[in-house]
């Protein structure tokens, strides 16, 4: 009993009288903290920054040698004492980890080109560990000093480390685009980066290609840059995986041993390996021949032999005398890690390393050229802000030197407010005045006279000089390509890794099936492809079913179809135009949402899609016509808008209250038709519209009365119908004999003529197409519903005429869209879908 009472707790001694206890559910604080965890490893553990190629490790690494001026020239460190530094400073990790960076940057066989000097044992290409930390010795590589020039001059951001009593560097300026000259590997929490070293002199090439012209192509970009190279050499076979790496960020290159046959012997044949792909362990792989060549997987094998000294790496495999080389030597390639592959992954952290993102090799020089940019401009004014002190307080000693006199009579008179009275007798500041009382006597003599004037004309050259670089960006640009050329001839080096072609390589492109795809357009900005395949048409006044889940707010708004090779153009409301493949448009399923546009086009804040075409090729003597909500119209040359830039061109200039709402492709003969909200239309020839620059507004093309808007445009063709749709799923086609009439179109810029009797029972038009009785018809509404029918079951009718239902509509529901497509045969209607509310499939759309 006395036990139970010494065990027995009161509740109330565990209670604080002010806490508040919040009862939280489990799944999302697992949730949210699992994300701020993935982040947490993402941005500073495992992802290096675009434009600095560095990891937050290594990074901190560099920036902690440089602050203990453990430069080239001087004399070497141990590297027990950086790594000290780096823990203590910045780095609150395990001392490990921080060794093992430091050891990767000094591996000649790890990095293209070394950013520490190591000295002593720092590991080999056969695994072997380097020594540790307490015996080998460290400091900064010649080039490395590059990545951290400039630092000084507030040229980036500084964030306080850990304990908030230092500051870090969030990003080194590196001078050369270290993301893709020395590389980067790593795996985050859910994603993980695979760069492959390349070439100075390559890169920086590119990066100059682009400063010259920057609608340069990849194929361009690819004459400066061949490909990867690796540190060890070797040989890539192909081009197809670097062409897809750089167009798409994603990759696999082929990397095979240098070997070569050698005689010996009497009629022996040795195969020599002398180099080997990137990251192959030399000891094992000899380790995996032997057992093979044991186990009988390799046969024609009687020795292998590592003969590898300070001269160069050399492996010997000797021949049996009856054994055929080059089949030895393919099963080598086939069986071994002679032949390897490197999976490119370019995936890095962009916007100020707040998000990850997968590059092109475009992307990653533009990122890394408009940072560099930004070096140059934040250097020009912190050296400006530093010519203009030194020369306000020139301009105060040579006041004094002019009074010298006066000067010494006022500072001897004065008993201690010598600076006071100097600065009320010469108009001078404090910090002039301060300089004045700090002047030698020795400053007095004429020389130093002399040396002050001399100072303080080169100071106003060099102001003069800085405010031109600030206010003109070619003069930036000018600096910064002269900047490169200067590291690429000091540092660069010929190409180590051979590039072979290979015979029926196969491209990317090839690896994707060539098919008829929709691609479905939401107004909020979702984007989706999916097979034709996918949709059946039915007959008119069906309801069809859901063809994608949307939000409850948004809305399919563009529909048409084109195949997986042909290039989409993308016009956007801001007058650019963007460019893809069409596989390159993510596949989604029928009921899908789809992926966002900003995930597939790099958008601005207020920027969106609003027209969008396909085409193949972008031959000379075809154009574009193009038209907006204002009712202007524009003519352009296809081929003035083929570019690869990855922010995209302009290709037209709006008012600010006006949008582009379509684009036509013409030949140059073509007529034009454009149609109202209101009813009204107009169809003039496509010659009126002369062939303007991307940068002009273009021209009238039909006039409208006060809140009214074009609505659609399409191409006139004769013996076709011209179909248009209201907005309460009424439609008609009518003849294109009563748009052009007598010997041709009407002139632009007028009001038209009535082109449909717009009625409260009708609502006014959504859309306007030129159809044959060969195509079909695709009418989307706001609910997101799809109906595919015949365009030759719909009636045709006079201009003036309202048209007959094409679409049953519930309440509140509107069309919104319409597109046309090639003609299908309906299936017959069978008994209702289970678990569908409406019999009748949906069907798939396709453009004009």
């Amino acid at each position: 009993m006395a036990s139970k009472q010494r065990n027995h707790v009161d509740p109330e001694e565990f209670r604080y009288p002010d806490q508040i206890i919040q009862e939280s559910p489990l799944v999302p604080e697992m949730e949210q903290s699992y994300i701020e965890y993935a982040m947490s490893v993402i941005k500073g553990r495992a992802l290096p920054d675009v434009r600095d190629g560095l990891k937050p490790v290594h990074r901190r690494i560099l920036y902690a040698m440089y602050e203990d001026n453990l430069t080239h020239d001087k004399p070497f460190k141990k590297s027990a004492t950086c790594v000290g530094d780096v823990l203590g400073r910045y780095h609150p990790h395990g001392d490990q980890s921080v060794y093992d960076a430091l050891v990767r940057l000094a591996q000649d066989f790890s990095m293209r080109y070394m950013l520490v000097e190591g000295h002593g044992n720092f590991g080999s290409v056969d695994g072997d560990p380097p020594a540790a930390y307490r015996y080998t010795e460290a400091r900064l590589s010649k080039i490395s000093e590059e990545i951290l020039r400039d630092l000084e001059k507030e040229t980036v951001d500084w964030d306080p480390n850990f304990d908030e009593t230092r500051k870090e560097p969030r990003v080194l300026p590196c001078r050369f685009p270290n993301l893709l000259v020395n590389g980067s590997s790593g795996i985050a929490v859910g994603m993980a980066t695979n760069i492959p070293p390349h070439n100075l002199r390559e890169v920086i090439g590119a990066c100059i290609k682009v400063l010259d012209d920057p609608e340069v192509t990849l194929p361009d970009l690819m004459e400066c840059v061949k490909g990867p190279d690796f540190p060890t050499s070797g040989i890539i076979m192909g081009r197809s995986g670097i062409r897809s790496a750089y167009a798409t960020g994603r990759g696999k290159v082929i990397v095979r041993a240098r070997t070569e046959f050698e005689e010996y012997g009497k009629d022996r044949i040795r195969i020599i390996v002398s180099e080997l792909p990137y990251q192959v362990n030399k000891r094992m792989l000899i380790k995996s021949m032997a057992e093979q060549v044991e186990d009988k997987r390799l046969e024609g094998i009687s020795d292998i032999r590592d003969e590898t000294d300070r001269n160069g790496m050399r492996i010997v495999i000797e021949l049996k005398r009856d054994a055929n080389p080059q089949v030895v030597l393919n099963r080598l390639f086939s069986q071994t890690q002679l032949q390897s592959s490197f999976a490119i992954n370019m995936l890095a952290l962009v916007d100020d390393q707040s998000q990850p993102k997968i590059l092109s090799l475009r992307h990653i020089i533009d990122e890394y050229l408009k940072f560099q940019e930004e070096i140059i401009v934040r250097r020009t004014q912190y050296d400006l802000r530093k010519a203009q002190e030194r020369a306000h307080l020139l301009e105060g000693l040579l006041i004094a030197q002019d009074n010298i006199d006066e000067v010494i009579k006022i500072i001897r008179s004065s008993y201690d407010n010598a600076k006071e009275n100097l600065m009320t007798r010469f108009g001078l500041d404090d910090v002039q005045a301060q300089a004045i009382c700090d002047m030698r006597l020795i400053a007095l003599q004429g020389l130093n006279r002399e040396k002050l004037e001399n100072e303080y004309k080169e100071l106003e050259e060099r102001i003069t000089y800085y405010n031109q670089v600030l206010s003109d960006e070619g003069m930036v640009k000018g600096i910064l390509k002269e900047e490169l050329t200067a590291v690429a001839d000091k540092y660069g080096d010929e190409r180590r890794t051979e590039i072979q072609d290979v015979e029926d390589e196969i491209d990317i492109e090839d690896l994707i099936e060539e098919e008829d795809c929709a691609f479905t357009l939401t107004a909020g900005g979702y984007i989706k492809r999916l097979p034709v395949s996918t949709y059946r048409a039915q007959k008119r006044g069906g309801k069809g079913i859901t063809a994608m889940a949307t939000k409850e707010e948004d809305y399919v708004d563009t529909v048409f179809t084109a195949s997986t090779h042909d290039y989409i153009l993308f016009f956007t409301n801001m007058g650019k135009v963007h460019r893809k493949k069409g596989y390159q448009i993510p596949e989604s399923g029928r009921t899908a949402k789809g992926t966002a546009m900003v995930n597939v086009l790099p958008l601005e804040a207020e920027e969106k899609v609003t027209a969008m075409i396909h085409l193949r090729e972008f031959p000379e003597d075809k154009y574009l016509m193009m038209v907006t909500r204002k009712g202007t119209v524009k003519r352009i040359q296809l081929s003035s808008i083929f570019t690869a830039r990855k922010a995209g061109i302009r290709c037209i200039t709006l008012d600010p209250d006006d949008e582009l709402i379509a684009v036509r492709e013409t030949d140059g003969n073509q007529a034009i038709l454009l149609a109202t909200h209101e009813g009204m239309s107009i169809c003039f020839k496509e010659s009126d519209v002369r062939c303007m620059g991307r940068d002009a507004c273009g021209v009238m093309g039909i006039r409208l009365r006060p809140n009214d808007y074009v609505i659609g445009a399409a191409r006139a063709k004769y013996d076709h119908q011209v179909l248009i749709v209201s907005e309460n799923g009424y439609g008609k086609r009518t003849e294109m004999d009563e748009y052009i009439r007598g010997e041709g179109p009407q002139k632009r810029g007028g009001y038209g003529m009535k082109g449909y009797q717009v009625t409260d029972k009708t609502g006014p038009l959504v859309g306007v197409k030129v159809v044959s009785d060969e195509d079909d018809l695709l009418i989307i509404n706001d609910a997101g519903v799809i109906i595919r029918m015949a365009c030759a079951d719909i009636n045709c009718y006079s201009r003036g005429a309202q048209g007959v239902k094409l679409m049953n509509l519930p309440e509140g529901v509107k069309v919104i869209s319409i597109a046309r497509t090639d003609h299908e045969e309906p299936e017959e209607e069978t008994e209702e879908l289970q678990g569908e509310e409406t019999a009748p499939e949906q069907t798939a759309p396709a453009e004009e």
